[in-house]
């Protein structure tokens, strides 16, 4: 294979992680590693090192834009990064004692639950009643709809909060933005608005990847060759997802997130099998 075309699938890859990491809020390493590892047999600290990238840029373009049509949440995912900051700092102290495979394969067993309780959930309406905390910190808001301005309240503050910090130390044991535990905490238990939560998830791991870029960068596992085309093509699709969100069926992003979130979870058994963390 050439170089030219190497380059030329990496970005359509990319262009594909990036569509689904901004629709979903997963981030755009969800079809970057497998890409990379299953298909050109790139080492596993080089495609988490491009993932990273591709994640910082995924939740750059998708935040962006989402915060110009006004749909995220600023504000909560402020407060909730302390969570996500606090989890990911207790996460690398615990990696130092623990077999990261079998962290992997429970991960990747509790997504899997997560994508069926997800699937089996009705439409989520905006709730009118919120918590006193979620008033208290001026968390609740509105978004934007074809058919006008929604107001939304948030429930849990504190229950929303304690699975961000589960989500933080899944990213510091396993080097992964952990979007898929941050958008069920937020649409699980703050009962946020589905579109709300995913754009908030986007702007917040840019913030966790960067975090993570820096120490893979330097180690030297960031390859220009490999991260050029996947940063490249995460942007492109990332803008495409921004401008998809609020045209798209909210059930028809739930089986998307489901299927991606699945994705994930198989993704993470493999891995934690074969010993590539």
């Amino acid at each position: 294979m050439t170089i030219l075309t190497f380059t030329l699938i990496l970005i359509l890859g990319a262009y594909l992680a990036g569509l689904i990491g901004s629709l979903t809020g997963l981030g755009g390493g969800v079809v970057v590693i497998p890409l990379l590892t299953l298909v050109f047999h790139v080492d596993i600290r080089y495609a988490i090192g491009a993932a990273l990238l591709a994640s910082i840029a995924n939740s750059s373009g998708a935040a962006s834009a989402y915060i110009k049509e006004g749909i995220t949440n600023i504000r909560l995912g402020m407060f909730l990064e302390i969570a996500t900051t606090l989890g990911a700092v207790l996460g690398a102290l615990i990696a130092i004692y623990t077999p990261t495979n079998t962290i992997a394969i429970l991960f990747g067993c509790v997504l899997l639950f997560s994508a069926a309780m997800t699937l089996r959930k009705k439409n989520q309406e905006a709730l009118t009643e919120g918590s006193k905390l979620s008033a208290v910190l001026k968390l609740n808001s509105s978004y934007p709809t074809p058919t006008g301005s929604v107001d939304y309240k948030l429930k849990n503050v504190g229950g929303g909060f304690s699975i961000m910090t589960v989500a933080g130390v899944m990213s510091g044991l396993l080097g992964i933005g952990s979007g898929a535990l941050k958008v069920l905490a937020m649409d699980t238990a703050m009962k946020i608005p589905f579109k709300v939560s995913t754009t908030t998830s986007n702007f917040m791991i840019g913030v966790t990847a960067a975090a993570s870029a820096v120490v893979y960068l330097q180690r030297g596992y960031m390859d220009p060759g490999i991260a050029f085309p996947v940063v490249l093509g995460v942007l492109g699709g990332a803008f495409t997802g921004a401008k998809l969100l609020t045209k798209i069926n909210p059930s028809i992003l739930r089986i998307i997130f489901c299927i991606a979130i699945t994705f994930v979870a198989l993704e993470m058994i493999y891995n934690g099998y074969h010993h590539k963390f």
